[in-house]
């Protein structure tokens, strides 16, 4: 990203599916129609396709000024403009969506500490953080929320859940819980500042790690820290003999995170390289000097996006892990978060990505080496599969006798 990159990151799902972020600040006392005009000129100078989806992008500039007389009206008209970009990564934050996405990048949010998520239509606790207010009060993975505040959650979008649980340290919420064969109760849990875990080495159900191995689990690299977190567990694992690094299900985050963990096993090498709207390209090289020489497996699958994706892109190319799963996500693009005016922001995709070999993943993916399906049956018996075969993997490697059974 040239002299301009600060902060990069690459994310999918709940925090969308991003690669870079670098955080420009714009921050300015303006008008709404100087807002709108701020989010134009940025766009016009930074977006990586410089036909804007094959538009006069002119246009856009001037078609509301005698219609936006508010911020409301300058938060439509700009969403408008960025929507015919047709680009999903390319986006709008008012000043609560660029709150909460600063938030996630400082590892830490307010709050009580659940993961959640709609299932069948009903708002689910799918897990509570660990040592957070929801998991001391007792919440548990599967608990049905079945309102926040005493307001019904019957057809609430996850979003809106989040907001109502949300809210200042030390203030209260309290949620109705129906468990599996208990009458539903009312628990009132105290929010508090949450800080964001990346990096993991707690094992799933049933599955048994041998002692010479080493699984960490990299849920996310938005947080700061991620990176800080996993050398530790690397510098504290040396006597292991292998690494499986589980990636599954892990949206992206920031390109810095990618950079430092890939750097952490590779001894030299292309990471990755960028290239901008003018064919400018970069490559970010290992420099950092390795903490580990030992065998590595990749766990990744379809939700393994964008900074997951340059980390085993880089691993695989420069032939240092065996990748095991089913194909990546395809998330090639790198961001920009611009910080605007009112402490709005916007993301803007600015450069796309390469792997050390040149691919172009963008919609694509990254095909493991070995693909191991999790089948439905897996799925309800808690079965992982690929966290089996991973395990299989590393001890081969370990034992310098790679034969893996088909």
């Amino acid at each position: 990203m040239r002299k301009i990159m600060k902060k990069s990151i690459i994310f999918l799902g709940l925090f969308l599916v991003m690669f870079g972020w670098v955080i420009k600040s714009n921050v300015q006392a303006s008008t709404p129609i100087e807002l709108y005009d701020n989010v134009w000129r940025l766009i016009n100078t930074k977006y990586v396709d410089q036909t804007n989806n094959e538009q006069d992008w002119g246009k856009w500039r001037h078609k509301y000024d005698n219609v936006i007389k508010s911020e409301d009206d300058a938060y439509v008209a700009i969403d408008t403009m960025v929507a015919s970009l047709n680009d999903p990564y390319t986006k709008f934050l008012n000043p609560k969506e660029f709150a909460d996405e600063t938030g996630s990048i400082k590892g830490s949010l307010k709050g009580i500490g659940i993961q959640i998520g709609v299932k069948d239509g009903k708002l689910m606790v799918i897990a509570p953080i660990e040592d957070t207010p929801a998991e001391k009060a007792g919440l548990m993975a599967d608990d049905e929320i079945l309102s926040i505040d005493g307001k019904s959650t019957k057809g609430i979008t996850v979003d809106k859940a989040a907001d109502q649980i949300r809210g200042e340290e030390g203030t209260q919420v309290t949620l109705l819980i129906k468990r599996k064969d208990m009458e539903p109760k009312e628990y009132t849990i105290t929010r508090a500042e949450i800080e964001i875990k990346s990096v993991s080495q707690k094992v799933p159900d049933n599955i048994k790690i041998p002692s010479d191995i080493s699984y960490i689990r990299l849920s996310s690299f938005i947080s700061r820290n991620a990176s800080k977190e996993f050398a530790d567990i690397l510098n504290n694992s040396q006597n292991k003999k292998a690494f499986i690094v589980d990636l599954r299900s892990n949206p992206g985050g920031l390109l810095s995170n990618a950079i430092y963990i890939s750097d952490m096993f590779l001894d030299g090498g292309a990471i990755v390289s960028t290239v901008d709207r003018d064919g400018y390209k970069e490559t970010q090289k290992a420099t950092r000097g390795v903490l580990t020489t030992k065998p590595v497996v990749i766990l990744l699958n379809k939700g393994s996006a964008s900074a997951s994706e340059i980390f085993s892109g880089a691993m695989k190319d420069n032939k240092r892990a065996v990748l095991v799963g089913t194909q990546s996500f395809g998330k090639g693009l790198v961001q920009e978060i611009n910080k605007l005016p009112n402490n709005s922001g916007i993301n803007i995709t600015i450069q796309k990505y390469l792997t050390p070999n040149g691919t172009d993943i963008h919609k694509k993916g990254i095909t493991p080496d070995i693909i191991v399906d999790l089948t439905e049956e897996n799925i309800k018996n808690k079965d992982d599969a690929q966290l089996k075969k991973a395990i299989e993997v590393a001890q081969s490697l370990a034992s310098g006798n790679y034969v893996v059974s088909k």
